[in-house]
Order: structure tokens, then sequence, then C-alpha cells
């Protein structure tokens, strides 16, 4: 049987799914897709009548919301401790969990497509991928990581099973990552991707590595689990210990 695609905007990004053998049936997928376009609705701060967007507003509490925003922003806090600061809902001086709903959301439509039975598939929001199992039997996943700086060229290739991959940085929307501590924009890296096993973390982790520059190398090491590759604002790079890396 061959791998079966499918591509959905949602979240102003792209979603791609890559199902590979054993299939689960469409009405599976179909079911992911409208989960996305429903976390959409709730956690978009582009909607007016979103939840999140009532709840920054002050028209409604925690508890007048979906149920899914008292568990994001319960990890924000979490978040918040582990970083040392470093990644904020608040980062723009309002509300906007966006930094984590979209790996969080990704995590979620790849473990609701694990309890139907896809033991092999990749879902990837945006650049930001959660892979289950490998593409075919004793082959890992390879992700090539864009060059920040080299359009159309890759720094690195990862491979792994069973992992998420998430990068930050400067590539598709330029100086955009705000350090919550200061308010401006985080320029010492060109871009960060930490690998890990939930990509609910990861995506967070990334763009808290991004803020904390070259400190993350260390910060990543001590993280269990978890791994980085990061080019810096000059083009040089580093990568933790640990990341199973193919070259470029």
């Amino acid at each position: 049987m061959t791998a079966r695609r499918h591509v959905e905007h949602c979240m102003g990004t792209v979603f791609s799914f890559d199902l590979r053998p054993p299939h689960v049936p469409a009405a599976v997928l179909n079911d992911v897709v409208a989960w996305l376009h429903r976390t959409d609705a709730t956690f978009s701060p582009y909607r007016h009548d979103s939840d999140i967007s009532r709840l920054a507003r002050g028209d409604t509490t925690v508890a007048g919301c979906a149920t899914e925003v008292g568990e994001i922003l319960d990890l924000c806090d979490r978040l918040l401790e582990t970083t040392g600061g470093c990644f904020s809902a608040y980062a723009s001086g309002t509300l906007d969990p966006s930094g984590v709903v979209k790996g969080w959301a990704v995590e979620r439509a790849s473990a609701m497509l694990r309890r139907a039975g896809s033991r092999n598939h990749s879902v990837n929001g945006g650049g930001d991928l959660r892979l289950a199992g490998g593409p075919e039997p004793g082959r890992p996943w390879g992700i090539g990581i864009a060059d920040p700086l080299r359009p159309g060229s890759v720094t690195t290739v990862i491979t792994g099973r069973d992992m998420a991959v998430a990068t930050s940085g400067i590539a598709e929307r330029g100086a955009h990552i705000l350090d919550p501590r200061t308010g401006l924009p985080a320029t010492g890296l060109a871009s960060v991707t930490v690998v890990g096993p939930s990509l609910s973390t990861a995506d967070a982790y990334a763009t808290a590595a991004f803020v904390m520059g070259d400190a993350a190398r260390d910060w990543i090491e001590g993280l269990p689990g978890h791994e980085a590759h990061a080019v810096r604002a000059d083009g040089r790079t580093w990568t933790t210990s640990g990341l199973l890396v193919s070259g470029p």
C-alpha cells in the first residue's frame, strides 16, 4: 500500500498529513481535520468571537470557555516556569497562547490517528512535526531543517522515529519572536530546532530557546529527552550532544 497524503489550510498555516500503512478509514482523518478547525475557532487571536479573544478582552472567564482553554493556560503557566520566563502567553502584552497551541494541536492530531490504529505517520503544522513510527519498515524519518540564511538550502537533516521536531526562527516572518522579559525581538539566533517526545512542549521550547540565544544550548542539554540544532545570526551552527543528524 502507498502513502496517503492530505493538505489542509488552518490556523493561518498549512497542515500536511503523510500516512503510511497500516491505513485508517478516511473518516478518521476527516474527524482530525474537523477538530483542527474547531481548535482554530477556539484559540485564534484574529477571530473576534474566539474564546481566546473574548477572554483577552475580559468578556468571559476561563470557566466560560471550551475546556481546552484551561488546559492550554495551565500548560503556558508550566512553560513560563520551566523556561525561566523565556516563553510567555503574554509576550505581546496581551493574552495570546499561539506559541503553544499549534504544537499542542499537532500532537493531539497525531494522538487521534494513533488511537484509530495509524502507527506510521507524519503530521506537519507549519513546519512543526509529530512523527509516529517510520515511513517504511526499518527506515527512520529524515527531516531536512531549512537554513534560515540561505533560502532553498538545508542546514542539517534530523533522523529518527516517534519524535517531535519544532523550529523557531526568522526564515518566514523575520525577527518576529519577542523576548517576554524585554518586549523586544530576540536577535541572537537565526533559527533553533528542538527535538523531543512531545510537540506540545517542543514547540514552546523552540520559541524559548530562540529567545535565550546561545544560552539555550546548555539549557536544552539539561532537559531529559530533548536535543537541539541552532543557526546563529552569523551563520555558525551548534548542535546538542545527543542529536542524530545525517548532514545537510
